[in-house]
């Protein structure tokens, strides 16, 4: 009976049962399909060379991130604002530096890259240290004499700051000039100079249209209402005795007078 049965079976079923049996006779003998064969192969060099494959494998990793770190320039010193990539100020990336002094053309300000433990002495074995320091300046501020000086006391030497950047004017970075206090809080230098009436608002080289550009105009316009109201700096009002004082002095029979006592 079961031969008969095999007999009138489908053409097509016997066909696949007999493929199914050739391909679990490849699999038990020990000559396979050139494919097995190779992954075999490749599976016990490995297994021999275990160190080795785990070198190469780590050789490769430190490449391509020396690659990447290259490409996003995240371990490069900036030595000169050109040196800037457009898309760093394009997307306001903020750069860590420490202040070298403060002129009347802005702040200088040496760049301190991001540094990774590995990396980064890969990359700068061997490249000269340079002295040339970033020129910055407060974006969105005319600052005063006394501003200056504020800032002269405020930004010891060697002090880090953080400069986000918002343009780039030849060789001068506008920035707003970020310092910490703790670890939680930090201020803006662009805002308290205009809070405490040592500076007046300047335009600010962004795109007028860009949201970004309305959210820090009005920021900064707010800082130096606060101390308009408040009287401070050059905002700061004279005194009734002052005022009297001043138009005194300014009018003209006060003047024909000390004319006339200097001629006697």
């Amino acid at each position: 009976m079961r031969r008969q049965d095999v007999n009138n079976m489908p053409e097509s079923s016997r066909g696949a049962d007999a493929d199914t049996a050739v391909r679990e006779r490849q699999q038990r003998e020990p000559g396979g399909p050139p494919s097995q064969n190779v992954v075999s192969a490749i599976s016990q060099f490995a297994d021999d060379n275990l160190t080795l494959v785990r070198n190469i494998s780590t050789g490769l990793a430190i490449a391509g991130v020396l690659v990447i770190a290259r490409s996003i320039r995240l371990i490069t010193k900036f030595q000169a604002a050109s040196e800037i990539p457009a898309r760093f100020i394009e997307r306001n990336v903020s750069l860590r530096g420490k202040v070298h002094s403060i002129t009347e053309k802005g702040l200088e300000v040496e760049h301190v890259p991001i540094y990774l433990p590995v990396l980064s002495p890969l990359l700068s074995k061997h490249k000269v240290v340079s002295t040339s320091f970033l020129l910055v300046r407060l974006a969105g501020v005319e600052l005063t004499p006394e501003g200056r000086v504020w800032l002269q006391n405020n930004l010891a030497p060697a002090q880090t700051v953080w400069l986000k950047l918002i343009s780039r004017q030849d060789d001068t970075l506008q920035c707003l000039v970020s310092q910490s206090r703790g670890w939680m809080w930090s201020y803006c230098m662009n805002d308290e100079v205009l809070k405490l009436g040592l500076a007046r608002t300047a335009p600010i080289a962004v795109l007028p249209d860009s949201r970004f550009y309305w959210r820090l105009h009005k920021r900064l316009h707010r800082a130096e209402v606060k101390a308009e109201r408040k009287g401070q700096g050059l905002w700061k009002k004279d005194s009734l005795w002052e005022r009297a004082s001043k138009a005194t002095r300014d009018s003209a029979l006060f003047r024909l007078m000390r004319r006339i006592f200097k001629r006697t």
